[in-house]
């Protein structure tokens, strides 16, 4: 017995040290590797973002209670965020299946068989029929020999990883979609009311000037250009009623729900912009966005398919054993001396026409494209922060060059009504700066509506804001199981 015990942990020792061999490339981090820019062109800060900057509900910073309130939402019913969430769950199911392949497989097999010639032998010289009742359990276990699960394990874990960053990609494209599409619905719904405001100046300009031309003091062309003006103001109308409604079924839909009307906060010129952040350096942005992540996840885990396609291409090396009981008489199945039975195997292809060394190549492919495709997804983020950036440069400026432009137009609109109803001006003159202040003012609805999707477009390149601390620890500790 003390011998049989020797050779058992001498075999589980020899187990032990054949776990350690992987065949296949190991995993190395990329971020390294990548040139990196050492600033933002259009960073005028200069200044590194902490953690803590990062780490906040920025669309809070917008200072929008309605805002919070439809994110808060979305976060909970979105469908996109729900299906996210449930890949998650998915992977952690195929990182289970794939650690289960690590162990031994224990079965049992029971059966009853008759006649007089069984497993390839005569059950007695008269060559009478008789049963035969066995039960037994079974043991099958393929030796991780060349690191076959191993790296299947260690492939599906790091796509485990992905999905959850996948899902913080989904999360923050969504907080996203929810700020940018609100602040649009503001944008059309202000040029609704100006677009109506407009109109109900045109409708009296045109009264003013039917009554004129009825007493015969006003040509009949600037009726004709009265009516051109309102029929312009009142074809506005439909425009923007149909933009709002169509900008409210897309936020219903964001916010996993059946299309409907929503309740807005302040007016879109009474609402806050947040505060300038420093956006800290480029490389941050390698180890914090989680689309990169989620790339650099799926680029470890398809390297470690190409061990896989390795191991294959080597004997598989097995263990199988079986205890139990057989015996002719049911009743007597406990009563005979135990069977049991104990071996091993070793199976590998001989030649398959070049078929899993295909298998390999096959991988080691779709390796160099996830790593192309990191890089894709690295020098992309770099590009929409330098986007975001000059965004809310330049509508900075150009949202006061709108204010000047709107101030001095409706001055002109108002000294052109003045002069016309004297009979100093023309028509021509009044209509003309009723253009200028309607058209500026619809300008700089959609310069600010711009300028605030700007900062949400900044929060969101930088891949800033966990939901809450809580969310964040959750995070972080599924990534280190």
């Amino acid at each position: 017995m003390e011998r049989r015990f020797k050779y058992l942990m001498v075999f589980l020792v020899s187990i032990a040290a054949l776990e350690g061999c992987k065949v296949g490339p190991g995993f190395k981090a990329r971020r390294n590797q990548i040139d990196s820019l050492a600033t933002y062109r259009y960073d005028s800060l200069r200044l590194a973002m902490t953690e803590s900057e990062l780490n906040v509900s920025w669309w809070e910073l917008f200072k929008e209670p309605v805002l919070n309130t439809l994110i808060d939402i979305g976060l909970k019913e979105n469908k996109d965020l729900l299906i996210a969430t449930s890949r998650i769950a998915q992977s952690r199911a195929v990182l289970g299946i794939t650690q289960a392949n690590l162990y031994p497989s224990f079965g049992y097999d029971f059966g009853m068989q008759r006649g007089n010639f069984i497993n390839g032998q005569p059950l007695n010289a008269e060559g009478d029929a008789t049963n035969i009742y066995a039960g037994f359990g079974t043991l099958n276990w393929e030796i991780d020999f060349w690191g076959k699960f191993r790296r299947a394990n260690e492939a599906a874990r790091a796509d485990l990883v992905a999905t959850e960053y996948g899902r913080r990609s989904v999360q923050i494209g969504l907080i996203s979609q929810i700020a940018a599409t609100y602040y649009q619905l503001l944008d059309f719904r202000w040029r609704l009311y100006i677009t109506r405001q407009t109109l109900a100046l045109r409708e009296r300009s045109l009264f003013i000037v039917q009554a004129r031309f009825d007493e015969g003091i006003a040509a009949e062309i600037e009726l004709n250009q009265a009516q051109i003006q309102r029929a312009i103001a009142a074809s506005a109308v439909p425009l923007y009623v149909r933009s709002v409604a169509q900008t409210e079924n897309a936020l219903s839909i964001l916010l996993g729900q059946n299309p409907h009307s929503i309740v807005t906060g302040s007016e879109l010129f009474d609402q806050s912009f947040p505060p300038d952040i420093p956006v800290g350096i480029p490389s941050m942005l390698m180890a914090r966005r989680p689309d990169i992540l989620q790339s650099e996840m799926l680029l470890h885990a398809q390297t470690a398919r190409v061990g896989v396609a390795i191991a294959q291409r080597l004997p598989a090396i097995g263990i199988t054993g079986l205890f139990g009981a057989a015996s002719t008489e049911l009743s007597a199945l406990t009563l005979n001396p135990a069977a049991f039975a104990i071996g091993g195997a070793a199976l590998g292809p001989i030649f398959q026409f070049n078929k899993n060394k295909r298998r390999v190549e096959l991988e080691r492919r779709r390796t160099e494209q996830a790593a192309y495709e990191y890089e894709r997804t690295v020098i992309t983020a770099f590009k929409e922060v330098e986007d975001a950036l000059i965004e809310i440069s330049t509508l900075k400026n150009q949202l006061q060059a709108r204010r000047d432009h709107v101030a001095a137009a409706k001055n002109a609109q108002m000294l052109s009504t003045e002069r016309y109803e004297k009979g100093v001006t023309s028509y021509l003159e009044l209509i003309e700066s009723q253009r200028q202040a309607f058209e500026a003012q619809l300008s700089l609805s959609e310069t600010t509506q711009r300028l605030f999707n700007g900062y949400v477009n900044l929060y969101k390149a930088l891949g800033g804001g966990w939901i809450n601390e809580q969310e964040e620890a959750d995070f972080l500790n599924s990534q280190q199981k």
